[in-house]
């Protein structure tokens, strides 16, 4: 496992600049919106991952249990932006667990992880790397886009964004 990444994003020198000008509530305002669509990305990959995974006699389905939920215990104790994205409804079934299309899955921890006598078959990690470029270039468009709409609304109030 890596200990670090680093990584170096070129061409938001207009993004940067933009930001000085506008308050910290449309930052977060307009950064929740972007990152939930760039989260998104990474969703419906995990969605397309499951599929191919899924066995299509049983009732359960893990594409249906992939979610993006905003991570408001993050937010609240350092005050940045998150979101989780994963495979809903835990890892322990109930004693008379549901059969319905959207019921827990979590046989997906065995695909994802592996297990001594199976290979893993990761759906959710190799979502997020196949599509890191995509999110990334996502997030820039749509948070630049929020901000040049934030700054125009503003504008035309004649107040500061």
């Amino acid at each position: 496992m890596a200990d670090s990444i680093e990584f170096k994003l070129e061409g938001v020198d207009s993004l940067l600049g933009k930001l000085e000008a506008i308050t910290t509530e449309t930052k977060r305002k307009t950064g929740r919106s972007a990152l939930r669509k760039a989260g998104n990305v990474i969703v419906t990959q995990i969605k397309r991952n499951a599929e191919q995974l899924d066995d299509p006699h049983t009732a359960r389905s893990i594409a249906d249990n992939a979610a993006l939920r905003w991570n408001g215990r993050m937010f609240k104790q350092t005050g940045d932006l998150a979101f989780r994205i994963g495979i809903l409804q835990g890892a322990v079934l109930k004693k008379h667990p549901s059969t319905a299309k959207d019921a827990p899955t979590p046989h997906w921890r065995l695909l994802e992880f592996g297990t001594e006598k199976m290979a893993a078959k990761p759906l959710v990690r190799a979502a997020a790397n196949s599509r890191l470029i995509e999110v990334f270039n996502t997030f820039s468009v749509n948070y630049e886009a929020g901000i040049d709409r934030a700054i125009k609304r503003s504008q035309k109030k004649g107040e500061t964004a």
